[in-house]
């Protein structure tokens, strides 16, 4: 199929890029805002907007080709096992953790000694994760074919399938320095208040990954490799991509490689110190996602790459406008808890939950109710089969669920940050991980790859239910009254939605059968703007003002995607 079908161009990419260049280049150029003031803030607000649509719509992309070529076969599996073993490292402590114990400290050093100072930490930080991650990665590709064993030991069962495993394990091994270099890079620029580029250096991932599939997938058959190690060398071009495009803007700024490490520097020892409750936090969702991977392999082929396809159609929403909710209001809430005015944080973190529950129950209604359309409409093409958009949107419609978890986690795990109590959230996420594995254990006995599914979001509602009943303890309630009002209104409202939409889509299916890519667009296009307007309409008539306030948001959002340039 390699030789003969050619991969539809994603055309929007194209006309992406001259956009994304000149916001690159002025960024680099530019004095960077004051993010103190409205205007600047605003602005930065909009940048990032701009950069993680274009890393959403980008990753959107990087699937339908994959999906195309690939599928839900052994090759796919393999390629989801073996990355995300050098990934989980990755989101452990290279990127996320490392970030937030980074920004703080070169920050400090960049206002009380100087750049010359912040320069040096930086250098000493970056020398640091290669140091440490050069052996991790030098460990993990020799040790490959063990610890592909240990992990998916059940693909054995397909001839070929752990040896294309194990060999993809050792190509993309590399990424974890890669990343972890890059999000130093990224460290570095938003300390120095440049934000689209660091924004932007995540979507590089999905961009190389989409050119190895154009470019180099046809040359591996005349190599002797497998196709997907396309995918593989495309995915070490991305991780090298999102230092590449950070690299002008941190030279432009003054910063200048140097080999120096100090394992008795002050910094070093202070960001060391922050990042262990981090990566302990970052932990449940990372390890809950592994055991899944892990528990999918025994499930047959394609199992992993359904529940891949579907946890990351349901994580979008949270990516879009989940996010937004939580950084409009963690600001609020830092500074009633710097004041000790318990009161004020209450009143906040009542309303961004309502607001929270507004947006993400009738997202999770309309994939259940939606699923398959959605899967079918985005997905199903080349080597990706009907049978693939079933099981995919069986997977979806067990995810869904846990989208409501996973946007509370947000709003209430910050809370606790803020109020100076970090190893709650910690605590909580470690004895998440606990349940999930429990969950999905007993679960996918009964119903298989779905149990999967279903486990990791009972797992996410119950950390947010947790972390929630905790903070109701520490603040002397959360509002709750008006919030479980708010929450049976917008689910009732909800269910009248996703009611609508499936019958209105079931009706369309059969009286517009053409399997035109336009027309089954349209259906669902139909389908989804519908389901708008009789949400619209049932939360007026239930007086719900949250949806006023969330129509706001999401067009506000949309606004400086738009408006942006």
């Amino acid at each position: 199929m390699f030789g003969s079908e050619r991969c539809p161009t994603p055309r929007v990419t194209v006309r992406l890029w001259p956009t994304l260049f000149s916001l690159w280049y002025a960024e680099a150029k530019l004095v960077p805002p004051d993010v103190h003031s409205r205007t600047g803030l605003a602005k930065s607000a909009g940048l990032i907007s701009v950069a993680t649509m274009t890393s959403r719509i980008l990753g959107l992309v990087r699937d339908q080709v994959l999906a195309y070529l690939f599928g839900a076969g052994n090759a796919m599996d393999a390629f989801n096992v073996a990355f995300r073993i050098p990934n989980l490292v990755r989101d452990l402590f290279a990127e996320g953790a490392m970030s937030a114990a980074f920004v703080p400290t070169f920050t400090r050093y960049l206002t009380l000694e100087g750049r010359a100072a912040a320069w040096r930490l930086g250098n000493q930080v970056l020398n640091a994760l290669v140091v440490v991650t050069g052996p991790l990665v030098l460990v993990g590709m020799l040790f490959a074919d063990p610890l592909v064993r240990a992990f998916a030991g059940d693909f054995a069962s397909v001839p070929g399938k752990l040896e294309l495993t194990v060999q993809l394990t050792r190509v993309m091994f590399p990424f974890l320095t890669l990343v972890a270099i890059a999000a130093a890079c990224m460290g570095m620029l938003n300390s120095l208040q440049r934000f689209f580029v660091p924004a932007i250096s995540p979507a590089m991932f999905n961009v190389g990954t989409i050119v190895a599939a154009f470019a180099l997938v046809p040359l591996m058959p005349r190599l002797g490799w497998p196709p997907i190690m396309a995918i593989a060398i495309g995915a070490l071009l991305g991780g090298l991509g999102q230092i590449l495009i950070q690299w002008p803007p941190l030279l432009r700024e003054g910063y200048r490689y140097q080999a120096v490490l100090d394992p008795r520097d002050e910094g070093l020892h202070r960001i060391l110190i922050l990042m262990g409750p981090g990566v302990l936090g970052l932990a449940a969702l990372q390890v809950n996602l592994f055991v899944n991977t892990v528990l999918a392999t025994s499930e047959g082929t394609g199992a992993v790459s359904w529940l891949n396809y579907a946890f990351r159609l349901m994580y979008m929403p949270i990516g879009l406008f989940g996010v937004s909710i939580a950084t409009a209001a963690l600001p609020s809430i830092s500074l009633h808890a710097a004041h000790e005015e318990t009161a004020g944080i209450r009143n906040t973190v009542s309303r961004g939950l309502r607001l929270m529950m507004m947006l993400n129950v009738p997202a999770t209604v309309g994939l259940i109710a939606l699923a398959t359309p959605i899967v079918h409409v985005i997905f199903e093409r080349g080597a990706f089969t009907a049978a693939d958009t079933s099981a995919t949107a069986a997977a979806l419609m067990f995810y869904a669920p846990g989208l409501i978890g996973y946007s509370a986690v947000k709003i209430a795990s910050p809370t606790f940050y803020a109020l100076h109590e970090s190893r709650t959230p910690v605590i909580v996420g470690v004895l998440t991980v606990g349940v999930n594995v429990v969950l999905n254990l007993l679960l996918v006995r009964f119903v298989g790859y779905r149990g999967l599914a279903l486990g990791t979001a009972l797992a996410a509602l119950f950390n947010a239910a947790v972390l929630l009943w905790l903070l109701r303890k520490r603040l002397g309630g959360i509002d709750e009254g008006v919030v479980t009002m708010a929450f049976l209104k917008i689910t009732g409202a909800s269910l009248v939605m996703g009611l609508a939409a499936y019958v209105l889509n079931a009706w369309l299916t059969l009286a517009f059968a053409s399997p035109s890519a336009v027309v089954e667009v349209g259906r669902l296009a139909v389908s989804i703007g519908a389901a708008c307007v009789v949400l619209a309409a049932s939360a007026q008539l239930l007086r719900i003002w949250e949806f006023t306030e969330a129509v706001r948001i999401v067009t506000r959002r949309l606004g400086r995607l738009g408006g942006t340039r």
